[in-house]
């Protein structure tokens, strides 16, 4: 079976290290997945710039020659605060929470600095709103507790690093800045109706969308008055109901890592691929830290397999892959190069930089 002509609808992480190891191989030649994500341990953090920076450039002409694609998207979380993968002499920028009125100036340091890495996406702008004081995982990441100020600064954001061709993607949707749970570890229920999100979580994601976003990801949350059943990642009432056909979304629709623990139960039937397509999504993420990688091949012939269904492949399929080339053919593919100090320095300058640790996984 022929897995990477569904490639398209995958994004990969790869296994914890600075060099590709058989697994990565095996799954990125079998898959030929459309977008990589690159993690803290897969940049090199125990060398100097000129070094890790040539490990980044081997990686990622490695990765590129394996899928045999001229055009792909080349990803990582970079928010700023814990939330920053990359060694010194990159720029760590403080919380988005903290920088938000300099956020098209941030925005476009950040696109510079990880178009140098080859990178050509970044998983930010969080739209979320903090609006819960007992959320373990949004917090200080959000731009601020009112949608207003979330919408603003995000679109300043967008603006800023897609100057760079560095595409931004807007998460989490519907929006995860209310919930009390960790999504990593546990599955978030959030009790509101779809009224109470239109008047608070979606603005955010509607003043991103009406400013062209090219890419949103879901959240792993159940919204048990909207969707008894799935939570948004599967849910077709909030993807295609709610982001397509209420607020207007015409492209990409990316997953949260589905390895999360709030995923646990939800992809292991024989059809689950097959819903996630039909929900209204595009590009199905699965990474390392949380599960087993392998599993994107249960998974990718799933969806090869729903492609006999002819209704399914004309009226789901075709119009997501169609997605997808679209912003592939408009992304822009980055070499990897170094920056002059000064240059790094003058970003530091903009406001500051977060001297604590940084995490492997947010």
């Amino acid at each position: 079976m022929d897995l990477s002509s569904i490639g398209n609808h995958v994004f990969l992480g790869l296994q914890p290290s600075p060099q590709l190891s058989d697994k990565d191989k095996h799954l990125l030649e079998a898959v030929r997945p459309a977008g990589v994500i690159l993690f803290k341990s897969n940049f090199r953090h125990d060398t100097d710039y000129a070094t890790w920076l040539a490990n980044q450039r081997q990686l990622i002409d490695e990765v590129r020659t394996i899928c045999g694609r001229d055009k792909m998207l080349i990803a990582t979380d970079h928010e700023g605060a814990r939330v920053c993968r990359t060694p010194a002499p990159v720029t760590r920028f403080k919380s988005a929470s903290e920088w938000a009125p300099k956020a098209e100036q941030i925005g476009r340091a950040m696109g510079q600095e990880l178009a140098s890495l080859g990178i050509n996406m970044n998983f930010a702008p969080v739209m979320d709103i903090h609006t819960n004081p007992d959320n373990p995982v949004i917090g200080s990441r959000a731009f601020g507790t009112v949608p207003d100020t979330v919408s603003a600064c995000g679109t300043a954001f967008i603006d800023g690093i897609q100057s760079q061709n560095v595409w931004a993607c807007a998460k989490h949707f519907p929006g995860h800045g209310d919930t009390d749970v960790d999504s990593h570890y546990d599955l978030p229920v959030l009790n509101q109706s779809e009224d109470a999100l239109k008047r608070r979580e979606l603005i955010p994601f509607q003043a991103v969308i009406d400013h062209g976003i090219g890419i949103i990801m879901t959240a792993h949350i159940l919204f048990p008055q909207i969707d008894a059943d799935y939570p948004a990642t599967l849910s077709h009432k909030i993807t295609t109901g709610i982001l397509r056909q209420q607020m207007g979304y015409e492209r990409v629709v990316v997953s949260d890592d589905i390895g999360m623990h709030a995923m646990d139960k939800y992809f292991d039937d024989s059809d689950s691929a097959k819903r996630f397509l039909q929900a209204g999504n595009d590009m199905l993420m699965i990474c390392t830290h949380f599960t087993d990688t392998d599993r994107i091949l249960g998974l990718s012939a799933q969806m090869v397999e729903a492609l006999q269904d002819d209704a399914f492949r004309k009226q789901v399929h075709e119009p997501s892959a169609e997605r997808v080339e679209a912003m592939l053919a408009a992304t822009q593919m980055h070499e990897v190069v170094p920056l002059a100090a000064d240059q790094f320095a003058a970003n530091a300058q903009i406001d500051g930089v977060f001297g604590d640790q940084t995490v492997e996984v947010m």
